[in-house]
């Protein structure tokens, strides 16, 4: 059947051509995107990565932790020109083996999440470590592999700033597609986002942008949000005291991510990191995308009692040994999950939610306090607020946060859903 199948696609395929009606016209790259550099040297099994400019006034040079954990590395950097913090209108496109040959006519853009890239995100999950796949054990290859070995037409975005702008970011996922289209003379994509990626790829179908920003352009055909927060997420305030471990420096943390709090108490001694908070603060504002995931879940599953200083590190004020301005502070200061859901995924768009179910992640407090795949609660990833058609949902019950992007069911289930 699946022979007969294929003979029939490339019958009508020829057939078309003859006649001369087997694609559309071939759309034009936008003129406000320039490529800077094409490398075609690149590991992690990508066929080719491009580096873009995006000229639109509005984009802007946004603002890195001081102490470097924020800059681009590995391939990456080279990619970016060799500059460790690049201007955000800069993005990255690689482009997957057979982006231009694959079976499946309608390619698949992959957008990544929070302090990631498209290599350990998407191509090798082992590349930062158990910490990066979110197990011991790390697989070298992830979605991008399986995706592009079944015929699909694999391509990712990589942002300038790894816990950027989500409403910036979105633009440039605009940017990605059309591209994409100019590339393949195609009218439509299929967009996956996980983790902060579901917050720009959602973003940009909603038409939700900055006030120079460009609207969406009808050219998504589906939507795939892996561990998306669509309800938002409040884990670090949740879980502020065992999540500042693994941050302040004084304690022994390097990973780059924001702070529930402005001091902590290290070993006996009072420090203040206004660098690491989630609002504007000391003349800093380094984790704007961070900000804008968050939403309150205390009224369903509470705040974890557990931790040092919970009340004051969730509500804001001087604990025994923090001090910070709370959740609500930080959503005030421009949290997007509100907006995102008022302003709604168009209902051309199929929209399929995967979640996993599993609170594993390897080197992390995991959250406890309801099901979740270790950061963000089953019931965000999979709320359906303001979508217009739910197409479909997942649970991957053995899969944490950090796996969806290899895991074994996690990839079969998107391979489903693109089909």
């Amino acid at each position: 059947m699946r022979v007969r199948q294929r003979v029939l696609t490339v019958v009508v395929a020829v057939l078309l051509g003859a006649v001369g009606l087997a694609r559309p016209a071939a759309a034009a790259t936008p003129s406000y995107l320039t490529m800077e550099a094409n490398y075609t040297t690149v590991a992690n099994g990508w066929d080719h990565v491009e580096r873009y400019l995006d000229t639109t006034t509005g984009f802007h040079q946004e603002q890195y932790p001081p102490d470097g954990h924020g800059d681009q590395d590995g391939q990456r950097l080279t990619f970016f020109g060799g500059v460790k913090e690049p201007y955000s209108g800069r993005f990255l496109l690689y482009s997957a083996p057979g982006w231009n040959t694959g079976s499946h006519q309608v390619p698949v853009l992959l957008v990544h999440g929070a302090n990631d890239n498209p290599d350990r995100a998407w191509a090798n999950p082992g590349e930062s470590g158990g910490y990066g796949c979110g197990a011991a054990g790390c697989p070298s290859t992830g979605l991008m592999q399986y995706l592009a070995a079944r015929g699909y037409r694999v391509f990712a975005i990589g942002f300038a700033h790894k816990q950027g702008d989500n409403l910036m970011q979105a633009q440039e996922v605009g940017d990605a597609i059309a591209l994409i289209k100019a590339k393949l003379s195609v009218p439509q994509v299929d967009l996956i986002g996980w983790s902060k990626g579901e917050m720009s790829a959602r973003a940009y179908v909603s038409s939700l942008k900055p006030s120079w920003g460009r609207p969406y352009a009808g050219d998504v055909r589906k939507l795939i949000t892996l561990g998306g927060p669509n309800a938002g997420y409040d884990y670090p305030f949740a879980h502020g005291w065992a999540h500042d471990f693994s941050i302040w420096p004084e304690c022994g943390g390097q990973i780059n991510a924001p702070s529930p709090h402005l001091h902590m108490t290290c070993y006996g001694t009072y420090t203040a990191h206004p660098e690491f908070s989630f609002t504007p603060s000391g003349g800093h504002d380094d984790y704007p995308g961070q900000r804008q995931m968050l939403a309150r879940w205390d009224g369903t599953f509470g705040i974890d009692q557990t931790q040092q200083d919970w009340y004051t590190t969730y509500y804001g004020g001087q604990g025994f040994y923090t001090d910070g301005g709370g959740i609500q502070a930080a959503i005030d200061a421009g949290s997007l999950v509100a907006p995102l859901q008022a302003a709604g995924v168009p209902a051309s768009v199929q929209t399929y939610l995967l979640a996993g179910g599993t609170p594993s992640v390897l080197g992390i407090y995991n959250e406890n306090r309801g099901p979740s795949d270790g950061v963000v609660f089953e019931a965000s990833a999979l709320d359906t607020t303001g979508i217009g058609t739910v197409a479909g949902t997942a649970l991957i019950a053995g899969a944490n946060h950090l796996e969806l992007g290899w895991d074994s069911a996690a990839n079969a289930q998107v391979a489903g859903w693109l089909n």
